[in-house]
């Protein structure tokens, strides 16, 4: 089943049994202007009160967030019918972040002071300070509707910032779930959700401050332009087509272990899934028999709060027909699914499928499935592996399975992508003091990485100050002297030249 609209409302199903979950409204551009401006309205005291009472805000919001956690899942599940687990690692990823980055962000934004580069400057007692964009804009994407507002929602917030989401109209309901937790806290009204479609997230766009962006790479390269027009910063986050290297040498339990979790974990609809193996051919067989165990015996289905199922529904049924449109080119063309290959005839499940002689001139190869397959490719050494793994516009992240450390974190420095997991996936994913972004197709700007990942949502400003008495003027303030510069520029030398030139007059 697909999202539907009426003219003021969006209706959202449950993908895996057709069942209504909820109407939200369709934001006018007027309606978003609104929103930003009350936002807007509230920022300054929000950022006035500074990081550590910011950081009380954000740490009852993680209380709400446990103590509602049932039915946030419930709400997670009724909108995008995945597995109950995956629901509750949502949560769980939910309540990490809050507390991440409410203890650490308070250090991260404090004042720091800056060595000077010569010693001339040490007269000057030199700083940057981080002051807050007013209101952040947040577009994000519909495979975790709770986890992935929540990536951007909290460093913004902590950042003094105030901020405005839309989420995608496939799974608007959770962040409005959300929302209600920030009010019922009693927070400041930093916080809004606007649900609607594309002209929603294109009003959002042109009124925020800076616009954090989770999605397509057509619709990323299009909030670029908007936001480029409008001269305000923006970082995105856009599509992938993660490679995995499986080596000779490697431990092939675990590789096929983790590349089928890595692969199919939300149904393969992951930023970071794993959509293509590079398998050594010494182990080729023994990998492949592995991996398609592994696969033929997941549990797919959809039973709310009680299956304990592993894979669930594609999101909708555009999801599926390009899941089902690369399966069925590659097989046209000579490829064979070991498992899986069709859609089950129920909802929008599509079977965990792994497909063997494919090759770089097929759809399931060169372009983001966002599904269940897994596409495995026999190469005769790393050499193959790694020019293969890089033969794509696409560099969000990848992962090597190799018994040798060292042999793995070289490959890694070779492989065109923001991240690189060594003998595991989707990991980096857990790390936010790592930062997390895609090279080329993949986006640009970087979340996370530690003290950067709330820096992101402010401007620096530079502060220089005398650290020690000042003269009426300086040496090379007017009236100019050429007697007096050659004492500045005998200086500037010093600190700076080489050998003899050092001392040159």
């Amino acid at each position: 089943m697909t999202e539907a609209q009426t003219a003021d409302r969006i209706e959202v199903r449950n993908p895996a049994t057709g069942a209504v979950a909820g109407t939200p409204p369709i934001a006018s551009a007027h309606e978003v202007e609104l929103a930003v401006d009350r936002v807007r309205r509230a920022q300054s005291e929000w950022e006035a009160i500074g990081p550590r009472a910011r950081r009380r805000w954000l740490l009852r919001l993680q209380d709400w967030v446990i103590d509602h956690a049932e039915e946030l899942a419930d709400s997670i599940q009724s909108e995008s019918a995945k597995p109950r687990v995956d629901a509750r690692v949502e949560i769980a990823f939910t309540v990490e972040m809050i507390g991440y980055w409410a203890r650490k962000a308070p250090k991260f934004l404090a004042e720091q002071r800056v060595a000077p580069h010569s010693p001339m400057m040490r007269v000057k007692r030199l700083s940057t300070v981080y002051q807050p964009y007013q209101v952040v804009g947040i577009i994000t994407p519909w495979n975790f509707p709770l986890a992935m507002p929540i990536a951007d929602l909290v460093p913004a917030l902590m950042a003094g910032a105030g901020v405005v989401l839309k989420p995608s109209e496939v799974t608007p309901l959770t962040p409005l779930v959300l929302a209600r937790g920030w009010a019922e806290i009693g927070a400041p009204p930093v916080f809004e959700v606007v649900t609607g479609l594309g002209e929603t997230g294109a009003a959002l766009v042109g009124a925020a401050d800076y616009i954090q962006f989770t999605g397509s790479t057509p619709t990323g390269k299009r909030v670029a332009v908007a936001a480029t027009e409008r001269m305000i910063p923006y970082s995105l986050e856009m599509g992938g087509k993660d490679p995995a290297i499986v080596l000779a040498d490697a431990d092939l339990d675990r590789a096929a272990n983790g590349i089928a979790y890595g692969a199919l974990v939300n149904a393969g609809q992951l930023c970071v899934s794993i959509e293509r193996v590079y398998v050594e051919a010494a182990v080729y067989d023994a990998f492949l028999d592995k991996l398609v165990a592994i696969v033929s015996a997941l549990r797919q289905g959809y039973d709310g709060r009680d299956g304990e199922f592993d894979l669930g529904a594609l999101a909708n049924q555009q999801q599926l027909d390009i899941v089902r449109r690369h399966v069925d080119d590659a097989v046209a063309a000579g490829a064979r699914a070991l498992t899986g290959g069709k859609p089950t005839g129920v909802g929008t499940f599509f079977e965990p499928t792994v497909l063997v002689d494919v090759d770089h001139t097929m759809s399931c190869i060169t372009e983001e499935t966002f599904g269940p397959t897994i596409p495995v490719i026999k190469v005769s050494d790393e050499n193959e592996a790694i020019r293969l793994a890089n033969d794509s516009p696409f560099g969000l992240s990848a992962s090597v399975w190799t018994a040798s450390g060292r042999r793995g974190r070289r490959i890694a420095r070779l492989l065109d992508a923001g991240a690189v997991n060594i003998n595991d996936s989707v990991i980096n994913l857990f790390n936010p003091t790592l930062p997390h972004g895609g090279w080329g197709q993949s986006g640009t700007g970087y979340r996370w990485g530690g003290a950067e990942g709330v820096r992101k949502y402010c401007r620096r400003k530079a502060i220089t100050a005398p650290s020690m008495p000042t003269m009426k003027k300086e040496l090379l303030w007017f009236p100019y002297s050429l007697k007096r510069f050659g004492v500045v520029e005998r200086a500037m030398r010093a600190g700076s030249a080489r050998g003899g030139r050092r001392l040159r007059g």
